[in-house]
């Protein structure tokens, strides 16, 4: 009898202790407009790989947006922007780190300063008739 008295209260202690392990994960959509290509995404998801607590990364290089999975208890949205930033990009409302967008590939850098993403273009109209 004491022997099942005492293994239901140790199984008992351990569901208790595995339910207080449950770690919170948050998600969110970071705006990074100058990441435009696979180079881009790759940079900035192995970089991002090196924290701890990040548990997701997924750049989006054609529509602009990283989206990210974090433990809460280990770091928080701000330091995930900021780590985008220094590795050279924007991220939302936090500019990219300004000597380590100067050390990107020119291919990376924005079209204004002489790199290779080109502004949109404006879909062109279609020919009239009559005219060439």
């Amino acid at each position: 009898m004491k022997k099942i008295l005492i293994l239901s209260l140790a199984m008992a202690g351990f569901a208790s202790m595995g339910m207080a392990q449950v770690k919170t994960v948050e998600t969110a959509k970071i705006k990074t407009p100058n990441a435009l290509c696979d180079a881009c995404k790759m940079r900035i998801e192995s970089y991002l790989r090196r924290y701890d607590g990040v548990v997701f990364i997924d750049v989006n290089y054609r529509k602009g947006i990283t989206t990210v999975k974090w433990l809460t208890d280990r770091i928080d949205i701000e330091q995930i922007k900021t780590a985008i930033s220094n590795v050279g990009y924007d991220a939302d409302d936090v500019l990219a780190n300004e000597d380590a967008y100067k050390r990107l590939p020119k291919t990376c850098k924005k079209f204004e300063d002489g790199g290779g993403h080109p502004k949109p273009k404006t879909p062109a109209t279609p020919a009239q008739p009559g005219n060439p």
